[in-house]
C-alpha cells in the first residue's frame, strides 16, 4: 500500500474540520483510496494557540517553504482565504508540482485564469468544490452528471448568511440590525458581514458557477449587484400578500443574445422549490435541455458541511477523477469558446418597487407617466396609508405605493427610477428588487 502525503495551509474554523478528518478517520479513508494518506503538515502563522481537536505539534509549522519543498508532499489543501499570499501559495504548490484543493471562491472569482493555466503548465489539477456551496456537490454535478446537456439557467442561493438573515426577518418579524447580529451569534455571519449582505460574496461564486455551466469568463466585478441591506420588515408583508418569499438569488440564463448575470434580492413564488429554502441552506437549480430542472439543497457553509467537501475533492485527487474532469472541463482556458454577456440594460424581467408619495389627487398620474413613457406596465398596486407619517408636517398625508411591473428591460426601468426619484411628490429612495414567476 503506498502512501501519499498531503498538506493542509489555514488552520481556521474550517482547516480544523479537514484536519479532524484527516487525524481521526485515516482508517475509513485508507479503505476508499487504497493508500495510506496521512496529513504530513499544516501550515499556520498560529501555530500556539490551543484547537478544539488535538493535532500533533511535529506536523504545525508556519513556515510554507516546508511544503513547497517538500518532494514527499502531493496534494496541497489551501484554505487560507482571500487573495494573498493564498494566490502565491496556490502558485507555488503548482509550480513545485502539487495538485491543490482550495474552497476560496474569491480567489478563484479573480485570479480563476491564472491558476488554471498555472496547473495546466506544470500537469497539476485544481479542485474546489467547496468554494460555491459548501457541502452540497454541484460543481461535480454540473461537471460530470449533468455534461450531456446544455445548460439553459442557474438559479440559486449561494449565501447562507443572507438567507439565515432574510428567513429571521421573514418568519419571526426580526429586524434587519436584529437578524444580522443573531446570524454574528450563531457564527453564520462574520463581525464585518458586509460581503455577505451586499451579495460580494454571492457574485464570486456565480462567477464560477458562469464559467462551469456556460463558460463565461468574466470579472465578478461586472456582474450586476444588489444587497439585502434595503429589505425592510414591510416588503415581507407585501410580499406575502402577493404570493411571493424574498430570496437573495444568483442567476444566470443563457438566451440567443447571450447570457444574463445578475445577484439581487427577488420576490419568488411562495410554492417554488426556491422559496422553501430557510435559514442558513443554500440551493441550486440548474435546467438543462435534456435533464430539464434538477434542484441541489443543503448546508452551504460551516465546518462539516464545507470540510467534507474539501476531502472529497482529496480523494478524488487522489484516485485521478480531478484529473480527468480537469483535463475535460479546460476551465478558464483563453482557447475556448467565449459565451457573450448581455448588456444590463437588455435584461427583461419584472419588479418589485416600493416607494412613499403623497396621498393627494394626481399623484398617481404623475408616476403613471413616466412608466407609459419607458414602455413599462403595471401589473398590480397596493397603496398602504402612512398613519403618522410627519410629525412636523402633519397636513400632508402620505402613503406607500408597493407597485409588481410586467417585463420591461432593465434600461427603461433604471431611467424611470430615476425620473420618479426626482418628482416632488415621491420621498427618499425607491426601493426595487426582482421579480421571479
Amino acid at each position: 500500500m503506498s502512501k501519499i502525503k498531503i498538506a493542509l495551509f489555514g488552520l481556521g474554523t474550517i482547516g480544523t474540520g479537514v484536519a479532524d478528518i484527516f487525524l481521526n478517520k485515516k482508517e475509513h479513508i485508507r479503505k476508499i483510496t487504497g493508500h495510506d494518506v496521512s496529513l504530513a503538515q499544516i501550515c499556520d502563522k498560529d501555530t500556539l494557540s490551543k484547537r478544539d481537536i488535538n493535532i500533533p505539534s511535529d506536523i504545525l509549522t508556519n513556515n510554507p517553504d516546508s511544503i513547497f519543498n517538500n518532494p514527499e508532499i502531493s496534494v496541497g489543501i489551501e484554505l487560507i482565504g482571500g487573495i494573498e499570499p493564498a494566490r502565491t501559495f496556490v502558485l507555488q504548490l503548482l509550480n513545485n508540482g502539487k495538485n491543490v484543493v482550495t474552497a476560496n471562491k474569491a480567489l478563484l472569482a479573480q485570479h480563476g485564469a491564472e491558476l488554471f493555466e498555472a496547473a495546466r503548465r506544470n500537469n497539476c489539477t485544481i479542485a474546489f468544490e467547496a468554494a460555491v456551496c459548501g457541502g452540497i456537490p454541484i460543481i461535480s454535478s454540473i461537471a460530470t452528471s449533468l455534461q450531456a446537456n446544455t445548460i439553459l439557467s442557474i438559479n440559486a442561493i449561494v449565501n447562507g448568511t443572507s438567507n439565515f438573515i432574510l428567513s429571521q426577518m421573514e418568519d419571526g418579524g426580526t429586524s434587519y440590525s436584529d437578524a444580522v447580529k443573531e446570524a454574528q451569534k450563531l457564527g453564520y455571519a462574520e463581525a464585518n458581514p458586509a460581503m455577505d449582505v451586499d451579495g460580494t460574496d454571492a457574485v464570486q461564486k456565480l462567477t464560477i458557477l458562469a464559467q462551469l455551466g456556460f463558460g463565461a469568463d468574466i470579472d465578478w466585478k461586472n456582474i450586476s449587484r444588489m444587497g439585502i441591506e434595503s429589505v425592510d420588515a414591510i416588503d415581507f408583508k407585501f410580499a406575502k400578500n402577493l404570493g411571493y418569499r424574498i430570496k437573495l438569488l444568483a442567476v444566470a440564463n443563457r438566451g440567443d443574445d447571450g447570457l444574463e448575470l445578475h445577484v439581487a434580492p427577488t420576490l419568488v413564488k411562495r410554492d417554488s422549490p426556491l422559496a422553501r429554502v430557510h435559514n442558513a441552506f443554500n440551493a441550486v437549480q440548474v435546467v438543462g435541455d435534456y435533464v430539464g430542472p434538477a434542484f441541489f439543497q443543503g448546508l452551504g457553509a460551516g465546518r462539516k458541511p464545507t470540510a467534507s467537501a474539501v476531502v472529497g475533492d482529496v480523494i478524488d485527487t487522489i484516485l485521478g477523477r480531478t484529473k480527468i474532469t480537469f483535463d475535460t472541463l479546460n476551465l478558464w482556458n483563453k482557447n475556448n469558446e467565449i459565451v457573450p454577456i448581455k448588456n444590463i440594460n437588455n435584461f427583461y424581467g419584472k419588479s418589485y418597487l416600493r416607494f412613499d408619495a403623497e396621498d393627494r389627487p394626481g399623484v398617481m398620474r404623475d408616476f403613471a407617466a413616466v412608466f407609459g413613457k419607458k414602455n413599462i406596465s403595471i401589473a398590480s398596486m397596493i397603496q398602504h396609508e402612512i398613519s403618522n407619517p410627519d410629525n412636523n408636517n402633519s397636513n400632508k398625508q402620505r402613503a406607500v405605493i408597493i407597485l409588481i411591473t410586467h417585463e420591461s428591460s432593465e434600461g427603461d426601468l433604471l431611467e424611470a427610477i430615476k425620473e420618479l426619484e426626482n418628482i416632488p411628490s415621491i420621498q427618499g429612495k425607491i426601493i426595487r428588487m426582482r421579480v421571479q414567476d
